[in-house]
């Protein structure tokens, strides 16, 4: 069984890895703040992906600072990033169906329709 923090270290490599996918001229500073991690666990979690080849670093050339990097998905970060979002979707299900089950008992314990519920709140 997979344990918790590695269930949360692949959660955060497919966000990383989707957004980069998306912008590869992100700042490990947006990145982080995209994610919800410090800037230095954002640094170690970019080096780790390019240890595992996932990611590659390539200078952003449209930049005036020209110390500005891209991070670039390889190859094998595409196909890495297909694997990880099947597993991260059906654990995204099975934590949905989780949290509706006990949302439909703690509607029912109070013997009332859930909109009615969500209605009072507002």
């Amino acid at each position: 069984m997979t344990s918790k923090r590695t269930k949360l270290q692949e959660d955060t490599h497919f966000r990383v890895l989707r957004l980069l996918q998306e912008n590869p001229e992100m700042s490990q500073r947006e990145l982080a703040a995209a994610v919800g991690v410090s800037v230095g666990g954002m640094h170690y979690v970019l080096n780790a992906l390019i240890d595992k080849g996932l990611v590659k670093l390539g200078n952003f050339t449209a930049a005036e600072d020209r110390r500005r990097y891209a991070y670039i998905l390889t190859p094998k970060g595409i196909k890495e990033k297909s694997l990880i979002a099947g597993k991260f979707l059906k654990r995204k299900m099975a934590e949905y169906e989780a949290l509706k089950a006990e949302i439909d008992a703690l509607a029912s314990e109070f013997g009332e329709d859930i909109e009615e519920v969500f209605e009072r709140g507002r």
